[in-house]
């Protein structure tokens, strides 16, 4: 297990040189319109073979220039880093940067993305406020209900920028529903139900392993969990069937923070020799998420992609959803943008959303992409779910929502040439 702070160069080796020329390159929304944006750039793209040892990123605009925070993106290749745009790149947009070399040991900037952990759970904090925390040891059911309820790998809380907890685990109405996760249903082993979601059937449960890294940094956190599908009725006794890995990612973004970006990616393989089918069914994988215990039909709102509201919203296939309602922050309103990534399974992804009327008018979310169609998880393939979550206080409109979905799935162009000429 690797923890450690991803400053502006540290883990990318950079080349020492001493030349302080400016390298342009500039960010041009062509095609659409963008928010809170995060960018990528090859230092090797600019610099050639000669990547300084510590080139500061600067941003000018109109013979202003600040300098930007940015880090290491672990996730790709060579001299690969990430900075984000913060505010709106409309359509026709650009920003003009350069890279320059600053001549100290790494520029100091401060890292808002923080992370704290020990045996029993992994903490994200964004300004020392808690973002999110996922719970590695099994927590157990309230005193009285079956232990079969006890779970781990999931996310709870979940805490909008202003302090509001979003998530419930637990709720008797439902003691396997646990803040944001994502067990599969109704699953079949050479026809034997294996249901890794409904606790109570002893049938199944996903377990956290092992935290593999964990990196804070100027930009964002991120770490990388192991998780394991387990099946309790093997013939042999209790055995691993599915091993997932989740990479989760926080991003301030806005003054302050004032919202964050919230990645997730899961990667889940067969670990056997035989193949495993998840039945079509309203349930199941994807992204779940059980929303606070205030919300309620009178006080929470939901709008999908295809402009469809909460009251038709059940089955129905979205890119995004933003799923808000009433909360102690100053504002008076809190929520989050759920964003379906393109390149996952039956996107636009179909959805369960409980019907106002069951429930007591409670608020249930999910991507769920067995909804109309099995899957069959073949052996020692690798399946990929990718999901976004912008969380806010406030209200979001429906043209935020689709530029933070283009900021997911299209990002604006890089060009290695400035905007504007330059003498």
């Amino acid at each position: 297990m690797r923890i450690g702070s991803v400053l502006i160069i540290i883990c990318l080796a950079f080349n020492s040189c001493s030349n302080a020329e400016k390298k342009y390159f500039s960010v041009v929304a062509e095609e659409r319109s963008y928010i809170d944006c995060l960018v990528r750039i090859d230092l090797e793209a600019l610099y050639g073979s000669d990547v300084p040892e510590n080139p500061g990123l600067f941003l000018e605009q109109e013979k202003v220039v600040e300098q930007i925070a940015y880090q290491a993106d672990l996730t790709m290749p060579g001299y690969t880093v990430i900075f984000m745009i913060e505010g709106k790149l409309d359509k026709g947009d650009s920003r003009s940067y350069f890279f320059q070399e600053t001549g100290k040991r790494g520029v100091e900037q401060e890292t808002p993305a923080l992370i704290q952990q020990d045996e029993d759970k992994l903490v994200i904090l964004n300004n020392e406020s808690e973002v999110l925390t996922y719970h590695i040891s099994e927590t157990m059911p309230p005193p009285g209900i079956d232990s079969l309820y006890r779970r781990s790998a999931y996310i709870h809380p979940l805490v909008s920028p202003g302090g509001e907890v979003l998530t419930r685990v637990q709720p008797p109405d439902h003691y396997h529903h646990y803040g944001i996760w994502n067990p599969w249903t109704l699953t079949h082993i050479n026809g034997r139900e294996i249901d890794y979601w409904n606790l109570a059937k002893g049938e199944g449960t996903v377990r956290a392993k092992a935290i593999l890294d964990a990196f804070e940094g100027p930009v964002q956190a991120t770490f990388t969990t192991l998780q394991e599908h387990v099946d309790f009725g093997y013939e042999g006794g209790e055995r691993v069937t599915m091993e997932e890995f989740w990479e989760v990612c926080c991003t301030p973004a806005g003054p302050n923070g004032q919202r964050y970006l919230l990645d997730m990616k899961t990667t889940f393989r067969n670990v056997l020799r035989d193949t495993i089918l998840f039945d079509a069914y309203r349930y199941g994988g994807g992204l779940g998420y059980r929303a606070t215990g205030k919300w309620n039909e009178e006080n929470s709102t939901v709008l999908t992609s295809e402009g469809i509201e909460r009251a038709g919203a059940d089955g129905t296939r979205a890119r995004w959803c933003i799923v808000e309602g009433v909360s102690d922050t100053e504002e008076g309103r809190s929520g989050i943008l759920f964003l379906s990534h393109p390149d996952n399974r039956e996107h636009p992804e179909p959805m369960r959303v409980w019907p106002a009327e069951i429930n007591n008018g409670e608020l249930f979310f999910e991507f769920c992409p067995i909804r109309q169609r099995e899957w069959l998880i073949l052996p020692g393939v690798d399946n990929v779910l990718q999901y976004r979550m912008i969380v806010f206080d406030g209200s979001m409109t429906a043209e935020e929502a689709k530029m933070y979905w283009n900021s997911f799935v299209n990002g604006p162009e890089v060009s290695l040439q400035p905007s504007a000429v330059r003498e």
